[in-house]
């Protein structure tokens, strides 16, 4: 019975005067001459229902009278209606939380909402990283190395933004929408008829008391009237709020339909975010030889093999070629053209440099492809270094007295 429950408990006395001072003050009208003008009859009918309501929801709490009890399906269809709408509830607010983990713009959303105003237009995280991104490879100039960076990485930042943006809004219209409109309609609908049936049992209990304290002829037969009337107005009452509680079922398979969207949405939203990255990924894969040339190339650890490798000359044909130092000094001194490098170097007379040596693990068993490749057992430690002029991808491994070019990808660079 919602707030009137709450004062029960306190005292049934304390119920009855709150219940008539409402009665009075639905009942009263104000004439024109300031009088209140009272429907009495229609007063002291409404004033002897709440009564009754509270005597009887009074004596139920303290045991001094019987409870007409639902059958067990209602019972679990009021235990599944509420569960639906407690875990509703959380998956809303969580939902709300991922697209928008900021309290305060979460609130502010909220009452443009309620108040029925456009929710203003904001940039994303990403979209504002990408800004500034932009803003400082201007400053320290577009044409350097770090400026022609920053101008990349902003400007995927900003399709991550965008791609971020669309997410939310499919999320909200596709999801949260649909759940709140469960919160807002449907379950205020089941709330406000499991009230009505709440006071139609409570009607039909007290004419159940009253056909037991009441012992003249007369009195009994108008209890049995009462309690006829009571019984038809509470099944009806049953009836409507049961098929209500059934209802809940299509409310699961409407949250269903709206889940598999939002996963939707959430697919071609990371989707789109990976392909993005792999783009970048490339531009800055095809510029850090000019950046960095003969430098060591980290790699990300990863939990599953990359795909299979290739040669270097085959890599040297699918992707942009790298520059290379121009000259390098063969093992008899000459020099030889840096494209010849690894052609014309037998790497058996490579001896390591003396400084730029480091140890790698090995996160995956990798068979030689010639004679020019060590073979790899994952796990192991080896010596890796770079040559001038040698493929990016690929470094000079050393196992004992055994010495061959090995793929980076399958490395753990180690400090």
């Amino acid at each position: 019975m919602g707030p009137i429950k709450g004062r029960v408990r306190r005292g049934g006395f304390g119920l009855i005067l709150v219940c008539f001072g409402r009665l009075v003050a639905v009942a009263g009208r104000r004439r024109s001459g300031g009088e209140m003008d009272f429907n009495m009859k229609k007063l002291a009918s409404d004033a002897g229902v709440f009564f009754s309501r509270a005597v009887q929801f009074t004596e139920e709490k303290l045991g001094q009278a019987e409870k007409t009890e639902l059958d067990a399906h209602f019972e679990n269809l009021l235990a599944r209606a509420d569960s639906t709408k407690n875990w509703t509830e959380k998956i809303l607010h969580q939902t709300e939380v991922l697209l928008q983990p900021n309290p305060s713009v979460r609130v502010e959303e909220f009452l443009y909402e309620k108040l029925d105003r456009k929710v203003p237009s904001r940039v994303t995280n990403g979209e504002l990283l990408a800004q500034y991104m932009m803003e400082a490879a201007n400053d320290f100039g577009p044409g350097t190395p770090y400026g022609k960076t920053l101008l990349r990485v902003g400007e995927t930042q900003k399709r991550l933004g965008g791609a971020e943006r669309d997410f939310m809004h499919s999320a909200s219209v596709n999801f949260l929408n649909p759940l709140r409109n469960f919160l807002e309609g449907d379950w205020r609908t089941i709330t406000k008829e499991r009230r009505i049936l709440q006071n139609r049992r409570l009607d039909l209990d007290a004419c159940k008391a009253r056909l037991k304290k009441a012992k003249a002829a007369e009195a009994k037969a108008s209890a049995e009237h009462e309690l006829r009337l009571a019984q038809t107005e509470f099944d009806r009452q049953a009836e409507v709020t049961r098929l209500l509680l059934e209802g809940i079922s299509s409310t699961h398979v409407n949250h269903l339909r709206c889940l598999h969207e939002f996963v939707e949405s959430q697919t071609t939203y990371y989707a789109q975010g990976y392909q993005y990255m792999l783009d970048l990924q490339k531009q800055l894969g095809s510029s850090r030889g000019e950046i960095f040339p003969g430098t060591f190339v980290g790699n990300a650890e990863s939990t599953s093999p990359p795909p299979a490798t290739t040669s270097p000359t085959t890599v040297a044909a699918t992707i942009p070629a790298v520059p290379t130092i121009p000259v390098v000094p063969t093992v008899g001194g000459a020099p030889t053209p840096a494209t010849a490098v690894e052609g014309a170097l037998n790497l058996n007379d490579v001896k390591p440099p003396a400084s730029g040596t480091r140890k790698a693990r090995v996160l995956y068993d990798y068979e030689a492809a010639d004679s020019s490749e060590l073979a790899l057992l994952a796990d192991e430690l080896i010596t890796v270094y770079s040559l001038p002029g040698m493929d990016p991808d690929w470094l000079v491994g050393e196992r004992g007295n055994q010495k061959g070019k090995v793929p980076v990808t399958y490395l753990e660079l180690l400090s």
